[in-house]
């Protein structure tokens, strides 16, 4: 659940920031072609020479237009950003080295308010520092022009100064807004995993005592009523038929423990803990298991161990056990020196048990086919 919680959050702040991207794209786009495009060509004359003019719009719209396929597929710019904007001042640097004297900040120099647009569509994901740098690299760019090419005259200055207000100021306050929107988004992002790692927490706390009861439940049947005849003095630790009983529901209990356990293999699991309350004891109990078979239910597997945990339970120096299977059956086979046993039928249609006595000596194999199964509860 947290998984999916987090990537929730993550598609919602990719479509967020795929929408500003675009937003900005558009506005630069109509800058470029549909403000700055007539401009260039009703004055292409006045440029010596206008291939220069043309090469500078052809850069700035391929910057535009390589932010389109990148929109569209969801990457930035990464790599690309440095030659882009490199690429965006040369432009403008190339225009200026072709514009008429006395034109700066006019309306021939149709670079000024379009390159800043474009800058930003490059740099919009990056602090807002970096782009005050760029900002500032094309400012001085149209400075040293007008110096050069213009004698800073006061009315070229003050026409440069107005000029500036808008070409600097509204890419900032679109960066200054993308940034606001970016940290929301963030933060909301963020409150709503935290809401959801909180149900999740809580969840899992509601099925955690779930099981707990249930667990307490299925010892209630059979534990609690050893426990209390013992308490009250009604049975005595010393019966060895009452050493029986603690023996076989103390494998229970670590059965019924080792069933939450998270494990490649849950029946082996299981069955391996069942074992170790047999070498506690002392007896010699012998592993072997063969195949690779499906993991059966938590029923099924109940069914499987019970004939295994009962006679280790219960051996008094030897047993061994056998776990088989394949795709088409399971089987759960011990021998071990307990005697006689009396195992309740199993409680899941399908399984199967076998037993065979030969004085102290029992042999026991349970069965499960889940093919079969599975077909049985198709029908």
């Amino acid at each position: 659940m947290r998984g999916m919680t987090d990537t929730g959050g993550a598609e919602i702040h990719a479509a967020l920031w795929r929408g500003l991207r675009s937003a900005v794209l558009l506005v630069a786009v109509v800058v470029l072609v549909g403000l700055s495009l007539p401009n260039l060509v009703r004055r292409i004359d006045t440029y010596e020479p206008s291939a220069a003019q043309w090469i500078s719009f052809a850069a700035l719209a391929a910057v535009l237009a390589v932010e389109a396929v990148l929109v569209v597929g969801g990457r930035t710019w990464a790599r690309l950003r440095v030659p882009a904007i490199a690429l965006v001042l040369a432009a403008s640097a190339l225009s200026y080295a072709t514009l008429p004297d006395g034109k700066t900040s006019t309306a021939v120099d149709w670079v000024f308010g379009v390159a800043n647009w474009v800058g930003l569509v490059v740099l919009l994901d990056r602090p807002l520092r970096t782009l005050l740098a760029f900002l500032a690299a094309h400012e001085v760019t149209a400075v040293v022009n007008l110096v050069v090419s213009d004698e800073a005259s006061r009315a070229a200055v003050l026409r440069l100064a107005t000029g500036s207000v808008s070409v600097l100021g509204y890419p900032l306050c679109a960066a200054v807004v993308t940034t606001a929107l970016h940290r929301i988004a963030t933060s909301s992002a963020s409150a709503r995993q935290e809401a959801d790692r909180v149900r999740t927490e809580e969840a899992v706390a509601v099925e955690t005592h779930r099981r707990r009861r249930q667990r307490l439940a299925e010892l209630s049947a059979t534990t609690t009523p050893l426990l209390e005849g013992l308490a009250r003095g009604d049975l005595s630790p010393e019966d060895a038929a009452v050493q029986r009983r603690c023996a076989i529901e103390a494998a229970r209990m670590r059965r019924l423990f080792a069933e939450v356990d998270a494990v490649p293999d849950p029946l082996l699991h299981e069955i391996r803990h069942c074992a170790d309350i047999a070498d506690r004891k002392g007896v010699l109990v012998e592993l072997d298991s063969r195949g690779k078979w499906p993991t059966p239910p938590l029923s099924v597997r109940r069914d499987l161990t019970e004939p295994a945990l009962t006679a280790l339970a219960t051996a008094s120096s030897t047993a061994r056990i056998t776990v088989t299977g394949d795709a088409e059956l399971v089987s759960v086979s011990v021998v071990a020196d307990c005697g006689t046993l009396d195992v309740a039928d199993p409680a899941t249609p399908g399984v199967r048990v076998e037993s065979f006595t030969d004085e102290d000596t029992t042999w026991m194999e349970v069965r499960w086919q889940p093919i079969r199964r599975q077909t049985l509860s198709r029908q």
